[in-house]
């Protein structure tokens, strides 16, 4: 695989990682206080919701992390190997975490009467994007353990 590709997605995952860091360092703790300031009574629920999304983003993170080994790997030509293996559980493990904590927010909202249309669209597509990711890295992580099987198969034939 050319190197390019592999340099513009791990371009892309670092700037994804940083925008995700701008956003909870800058926009997250100003739009809730704006949030509180529009809605005086649910402002209680300003620290809650920003605990929950930052436990949310340490997942994000690791799973960002993997993705960047990687992308290593392949650029070391190593992709078909068990720490590719192992980059892959750890993302499907990361993506499951998020879909579940979004989950138990959800239902956090929804008991609290706060949960507004918005919120619950975004809400669910966070979830099912991330069950999507978990599927596709368990089928991918199946697939290059079965590819790593055959392989071991076949240097014991030889």
């Amino acid at each position: 695989m050319e190197r390019g590709t592999t340099l513009f997605l791990k371009v892309a995952v670092f700037l994804i990682g940083i925008t995700v860091l701008a956003l909870c360092v800058f926009l997250l703790p100003w739009l809730a206080n704006y949030t509180a300031e529009m809605y005086p009574e649910f402002a209680y629920l300003q620290y809650p919701i920003l605990i929950g999304l930052y436990i949310t983003a340490i997942p994000f993170f690791i799973a960002l992390y993997q993705a960047l080994k990687l992308l290593n790997y392949i650029d070391n030509n190593n992709a078909f190997s068990e720490l590719s293996v192992k980059a892959l559980k750890y993302i499907k493990y990361c993506a499951v975490t998020i879909s579940i904590l979004y989950v138990i927010g959800i239902i956090f909202l929804i008991s609290q009467n706060a949960s507004q249309p918005g919120i619950a669209v975004i809400g669910f597509t966070i979830i099912f994007t991330s069950a999507v990711i978990a599927v596709f890295t368990a089928v991918l992580q199946k697939l290059l353990k079965n590819a790593l099987d055959i392989k071991s198969e076949n240097d014991l034939t030889v």
